[in-house]
């Protein structure tokens, strides 16, 4: 029977190989090695509730012997009982991440990994324009930028965009842009579908949202019956981090028309190469 010095080298020796393997598996040259060290953590996980279930009977069998270091056995006595209660609540937990990995285990058996991976056909999308701030009228975004970061700027800008009815307000104003930041010294930030356009220079702010063109079997089917509307993109989640616009500066009611001034625009499209 193993010692207890037996089993505390034994968990060291378990706690190394499981670095390890969490510095290995940070990339797979082969996808279906994976599969192999799915099979051997499920493996593991068993073998590891039944660790903790041993580890927390012990704690039991053996409270008579507990104190804590005032030497009360009443106090040691009941922290020995609680370890055994939260080992025997892990083992639990366990044991459901272990059917969790087996149903994982079975869903990779069924991967046949190519070395050449898959040509997929990608939709075109453009770029239309949600709202072109210039001036004092870009402050406030460009305060945010340099306060909390784009994303927090783009959720503030956000708040122009009606969805369908920016869109078509984009493609009637031929603002549709193949690439986001076409001008010389334009600044591009990402944020999931919207791209924000700064430009220190020119001392302009603008929004643009990815648009994908509709193909011909999703007009015919718009053309067939009205789908379901929506008020536009959510904004981001980042609205409610610290010092982020709240929610009351919301636009009362939707403008009439386009967003887009032809004044302001001007120097986006002269910027831009683009003829007036």
């Amino acid at each position: 029977m193993p010692t207890f010095f037996d089993s505390t080298a034994d968990a060291a020796e378990a706690s190394e190989a499981l670095r390890g393997l969490a510095h290995a598996s940070r990339g797979f040259d082969q996808p279906a090695e994976m599969y192999g060290v799915i099979g051997d953590l499920s493996s593991g996980m068993r073998s590891l509730r039944q660790v903790l279930d041993q580890i927390a009977d012990a704690h039991e069998r053996k409270a008579a012997h507990a104190f804590n270091d005032d030497g009360s056995h009443e106090a040691g006595a009941r922290d020995a009982l609680a370890a055994a209660e939260e080992l025997h609540q892990a083992a639990n937990l366990v044991d459901r991440a272990y059917d969790r990995l087996a149903e994982g285990f079975i869903a990779a058996g069924k991967i046949a990994w190519h070395p050449d991976p898959a040509v997929e056909e990608a939709t075109p999308s453009r770029w239309v324009n949600v709202v072109f701030l210039q001036g004092d009228e870009a402050d406030r975004p460009l305060r945010i930028l340099g306060e909390l970061g784009h994303v927090d700027a783009v959720d503030y800008l956000a708040q122009w965009d009606y969805g369908d009815e920016t869109t078509q307000a984009a493609l009637e104003n031929g603002y549709v842009y193949d690439v986001p930041g076409e001008g010389t010294n334009d600044q591009v930030a990402i944020s999931g579908d919207y791209a924000l356009i700064i430009n220190p220079h020119l001392g302009y702010v603008s929004l643009l949202r990815r648009y994908t063109e509709p193909d011909a079997d999703a007009q015919e089917a718009e053309q067939a019956g009205p789908s379901p509307m929506r008020d536009g993109p959510e904004l981001l989640v980042s609205y409610s981090s610290p010092g982020a616009p709240q929610r009351t500066d919301l636009p009362s009611s939707k403008r009439v028309g386009s967003w887009f001034e032809p004044a302001k625009i001007a120097a986006v499209k002269q910027a831009r190469g683009l003829g007036l």
